[in-house]
């Protein structure tokens, strides 16, 4: 005998509860034999409820935009042979940084693997229910340009980057930025301080910031919103991009 009648299901459906509907159509009849009514429905909330975060999570690594989707902190290759201390990443990937504000440097060569690591970290984000983005510093400026020649368009631009609960800003200071976009970065930067978490996958030492955003009062302002709560990892000099083709 099925637990509740078509017309019940028809109803829930209609008020969209649909997985809880199809979580007691696949309980098996025979299984629950002699369980009450009770505990069947507190069964079929539970699985509806597991399909419901895994749904969502999957939406939130899916609009993410990561260079990786399938990244892993748990799938690091030569962690030792690049001195990346399991701990620091074991500790990352609980994603309590980001309840605390901090943020999070990935330094070191070319093809060293930072944007592995950034995109293995917006996901865990995602997986704890954090809203992540990934964007390279190059498309960010292009689509702060767009945006500031449309009316409106800094704010909404502004709003959209700044409620990210982590961002992750790939190849930072590859090349040096202009005026205009220090000026965002600063407005963004201030935005985020303190609240939520920002990663910066760079070849750059810290040493090299200040000149490479000019230098001057700007510079000083924009590391000040950087250097002070944040989590650096250095990434070592290995080329992953080699080991990962001698592996193919």
């Amino acid at each position: 005998m099925t637990l509740i009648d078509i017309e019940t299901k028809r109803k829930l459906r209609e008020m969209g509860v649909t997985g809880l509907v199809d979580a007691l159509d696949a309980q098996d009849e025979t299984l629950m034999l002699g369980i009450a009514f009770g505990e069947r429905v507190k069964l079929a909330v539970d699985d509806a409820h597991t399909l419901f975060s895994q749904q969502k999570i999957e939406g939130l690594i899916r609009r993410a935009g990561l260079r990786y989707p399938d990244a892993e902190l748990r799938r690091l290759d030569l962690i030792e042979e690049r001195r990346i201390d399991r701990s620091v990443i074991a500790q990352l990937g609980t994603c309590t940084f980001i309840g605390r504000g901090q943020n999070v440097v990935f330094q070191g060569f070319t093809g060293s693997g930072k944007t592995y690591l950034g995109s293995a970290l917006a996901k865990a984000a995602c997986q704890h229910r954090y809203r992540a983005h990934y964007i390279r510093m190059p498309d960010l400026e292009e689509a702060w340009l767009s945006a500031v020649d449309k009316p409106g368009g800094k704010e909404k631009f502004l709003r959209k980057y700044a409620a990210f609960q982590l961002l992750v800003i790939d190849e930072w200071l590859l090349d040096p930025p202009g005026d205009q976009l220090r000026g965002m970065l600063l407005e963004l930067l201030e935005r985020r301080y303190d609240s939520v978490s920002t990663v910066f996958c760079t070849q750059y030492a810290k040493k090299d910031w200040h000149g490479r955003l000019g230098g001057d009062v700007h510079a000083d302002a924009i590391m000040d919103r950087i250097v002070h709560h944040t989590i650096w990892v250095e990434t070592g000099a290995a080329n992953m991009r080699e080991h990962t083709a001698g592996l193919s």
